[in-house]
């Protein structure tokens, strides 16, 4: 698989947009209080263009694929960051690459000197919710930070 993981740039912001709100739709999670309705989903180069943060971008024969990082989110303790935007293509998923990126979101902020990551998510996204838990996620009774998506009603923690 010719496939390269890199650092989100500028001219993603589209691409990375479509993917997101296009997964959200397909999985009837496109709802208010999430990242479908999220202004900064739109730039997300701008977004993670801050100490603490990483977006990653995944690219096939070229082409972008999907995006995962990592983001100091308001509120959270400050050993804890959360683990964002993790979306593919219909056409990627099931490759592995979902997990390549967590596991390049988990390294970078083990690097950056996190000791937690959390996430927020919904139901409607089983497959995701299935992955997060190999990894060591675990279900948590409520949310933590400030993100602002009232509309994930999942909220998972994991100790890197």
């Amino acid at each position: 698989m010719n496939t390269t993981i890199r650092l989100i740039q500028a001219e993603d912001n589209l691409v990375i947009a479509t993917i997101i709100r296009d997964a959200l739709t397909e999985f009837g999670a496109n709802r208010p209080g999430t990242v479908f309705t999220d202004p900064t989903t739109d730039a997300l180069f701008e977004l993670f263009a801050k100490d603490g943060a990483a977006y990653f971008i995944a690219e096939h024969n070229g082409t972008v694929v999907g995006g995962g990082g990592y983001y100091p989110t308001e509120g959270l303790p400050e050993d804890t960051c959360e683990l964002v935007k993790m979306y593919l293509s219909p056409a990627i998923r099931g490759t592995g690459l979902g997990r390549t990126l967590i596991e390049k979101s988990i390294a970078a902020a083990k690097e950056y000197g996190y000791k937690r990551m959390y996430l927020e998510s919904m139901p409607e996204l089983k497959q995701a919710l299935n992955t997060y838990a190999k990894f060591g996620f675990e279900y948590l009774p409520g949310p933590m930070g400030n993100s602002g998506h009232t509309g994930c009603s999942l909220w998972m923690l994991k100790t890197l």
